[in-house]
């Protein structure tokens, strides 16, 4: 392989081990007897749905890094300078390091989803979803397994976690409240990671990885789904002050989540201008578009929730997300492939009709 596109560097930097506090209710369920079937029927799935790497994965095939992995126009710099005046090489080792990045973000959200789960499963008060959220923390398992494996053996080259994606799963690890749990991972996290997985799935031209979303895409899609069915009731009791602070982290998380999508990393390690390459990257058309496409499943499950205020669709649409309020959500997907006896696992044609070729691995 050439050296300019064989990156072999170190794997993740930074700290190999951190610990932070956080608070936290361990609640016991002894009403063993009563059922929320939902949940109930989502834990059925859940259990008849897993799977196992290495029997389902071709990990025997090489990664052809010399390959590109999508298509050009749709690279963060495509059409500026910059990226004029790179060579085809250049060009490729850009496109296998934001890809680096972009899986090195997945792998990263994946564990802390891992850690918000196992929470979850000592603070929720029945025992359905006691039940479903220790399926759900096999499933992350799985999921750091997978990524941190395809890194690994196949890239070669990792990322450190990017800020933005730090401070959002500090802020769910730390509140000691469930429903910020819920709201913080299995809607906004995860709502985001099915949006992602799904356009690069789309996108990619990497079989493995191709097959390997489209496994952890089935699992996502319940998560998403559990979270609604935490939460689409319990905030139509709650007092104005309650929801207009869930609302208020709701978009907090959602600008963190749009920031975080500049590959500043990427910049620095390729010796390029940093802050020029992020304004390429925020005023490119396709970027724009990739980071508003990601919200495509988040904004119908808020509106589920009853989080869509008139104060809270001023600030989606500052945002360029509002357009998504009547699309599907992961659990109405969910009940109509039950419908129509199909697998639970669903597909990107299925969480996005509306999207084309968009974006390459600038996901997530």
């Amino acid at each position: 392989m050439d050296a300019a596109v064989a990156v072999t560097g170190p794997t993740l930097s930074g700290p190999s081990i951190e610990t932070i506090e956080a608070l936290l209710d361990v609640t016991y369920t002894w009403g063993y007897q009563e059922t929320r079937q939902k949940l109930r029927d989502l834990y059925d799935k859940a259990v008849r749905a897993q799977w196992i790497s290495d029997d389902v994965l071709p990990w025997h095939r090489d990664v052809d890094l010399e390959k590109p992995y999508s298509a050009e126009h749709i690279m963060p710099l495509y059409g500026s300078d910059i990226y004029n005046k790179m060579s085809a090489k250049e060009r490729l080792r850009m496109q296998v390091e934001t890809s680096a990045w972009t899986i090195s973000q997945f792998l990263h959200g994946e564990q802390g989803a891992l850690l918000a789960t196992a929470q979850l499963v000592d603070s929720v008060d029945n025992l359905d979803s006691k039940l479903y959220a220790a399926s759900q923390v096999v499933d992350e398992a799985r999921h750091v397994d997978v990524y941190n494996r395809y890194i690994h053996e196949k890239l070669k080259v990792a990322y450190p976690i990017s800020v933005h994606l730090k401070t959002l799963l500090d802020m769910v690890l730390k509140d000691s409240r469930w429903d910020m749990k819920f709201l913080g991972m299995q809607i906004m996290v995860e709502g985001l990671a099915l949006a992602a997985f799904g356009m690069m799935r789309t996108n990619t031209d990497e079989p493995l990885l191709q097959e390997l979303t489209a496994y952890v895409m089935g699992d996502e899609a319940r998560h998403v789904a559990f979270g609604i069915l935490s939460l689409r009731d319990y905030y139509k009791d709650q007092p104005e002050s309650v929801r207009r602070e869930r609302e208020d982290f709701v978009f907090e998380a959602a600008r963190l989540m749009r920031d975080r999508f500049l590959f500043q990393e990427v910049w620095d390690k390729m010796g390029l201008p940093q802050k020029k390459c992020m304004e390429i990257t925020l005023d490119s058309h396709a970027q724009k578009l990739f980071r508003s496409l990601l919200f495509s499943k988040i904004v119908p499950a808020i509106k589920k929730m009853d989080l869509l205020s008139d104060r809270q669709r001023e600030r989606f649409a500052e945002l360029g997300i509002l357009q998504f309020e009547n699309w599907a959500d992961p659990l109405a997907d969910l009940q109509q492939t039950a419908k129509g006896g199909m697998s639970a696992r669903l597909d990107e044609s299925q969480l996005h009709p509306q999207i084309e070729h968009v974006t390459p691995a600038a996901s997530c």
